[in-house]
């Protein structure tokens, strides 16, 4: 079982910043490639970001310039950096891993080794 714990989310007013945490166990985070999920009230999980040992790219053209994704390997843990938070930012955000990022972009794509972890919630509003 690969098993993540998020963190870092809360309520920020649009234009803020949130860095996200996800604590990774039963795994070595260097063994992987990350991504990070989100989803929104009513809407599907969708791929924000990932990194691996080659790339470090963003799936949501939403996110662009926005998201940056880096880890700490001491520490087996990965985050998510969101600046110029927009009130669409607003879902539950995950962290997911998999061998390769090209991976994560394909349909209904779903955790290979394990679940869902419980996610962190971001909320941007006025």
């Amino acid at each position: 079982q690969l098993l993540f714990v998020e963190s870092g989310g809360g309520l920020e007013q649009p234009g803020g910043s949130l860095r996200l945490s996800c604590a990774a166990s039963g795994f070595r985070l260097e063994y992987y490639a990350i991504a990070w999920f989100r989803q929104a009230p009513g809407k599907e999980r969708e791929p924000v970001s990932c990194m691996d040992s080659d790339v470090s790219l963003n799936y949501a053209d939403s996110v662009k310039g926005r998201a940056t994704i880096s880890r700490d390997l001491a520490k087996n843990t990965a985050y998510l950096q969101m600046n110029n938070l927009k009130p669409e930012d607003t879902a539950v955000y995950y962290c997911a891993a998999d061998r390769h990022c090209a991976y994560y972009g394909r349909h209904n794509w779903s955790p290979p080794y394990g679940s869902w972890g419980q996610g962190t919630q971001v909320t941007v509003s006025s």
